[in-house]
């Protein structure tokens, strides 16, 4: 059902926790499901992620999404950062299961929520960012698709 990195993701979650006096901070969530997910982002001068950390309430599958999202964004600037999709997210775990894809979405968005609040903190606009839903469950119909 799962692959070998997702339970890896959540047996062993890397970038857990809190970033004090984060750049960015941003929480999402589903109301259906009831996962809730808190992306911490470290931003220097040049707009580069240092740090990215998270707390997640949910499922093994959000907490490996979480996981993943935080690698994947890492040392990446913050344009670079805004190209991480929920697919790519899925991709680097080898996949998830159809009902787990929420999962990723909601990893995504809290990217995005993240940078948002970054952006908003330093009153500069981050191009191609739109302002995120803080509850993901408005997309759910979309995901029934993939």
């Amino acid at each position: 059902m799962y692959s070998e990195k997702v339970m890896d993701h959540f047996q062993h979650p890397r970038n857990m926790g809190e970033i004090e006096n984060a750049s960015g901070v941003g929480t999402v969530g589903n109301a259906k499901c009831g996962d809730i997910m808190r992306m911490y982002l470290d931003i220097d001068d040049n707009g580069v992620i240092q740090d990215c950390r998270f707390k997640t309430f949910g499922c093994g599958a959000a907490v490996a999404t979480s996981s993943m999202a935080t690698e994947l964004v890492k040392g990446k600037t913050v344009q670079e950062a805004l190209q991480v999709t929920n697919k790519a997210v899925m991709e680097a775990l080898d996949g998830l299961p159809p009902v787990k894809v929420h999962c990723s979405l909601l990893a995504e968005e809290a990217i995005h929520a993240a940078l948002w609040d970054y952006a908003e903190k330093h009153g500069i606009t981050i191009e191609g960012l739109k302002k995120p839903k803080s509850d993901i469950h408005e997309d759910e119909e979309e995901e029934e698709e993939y």
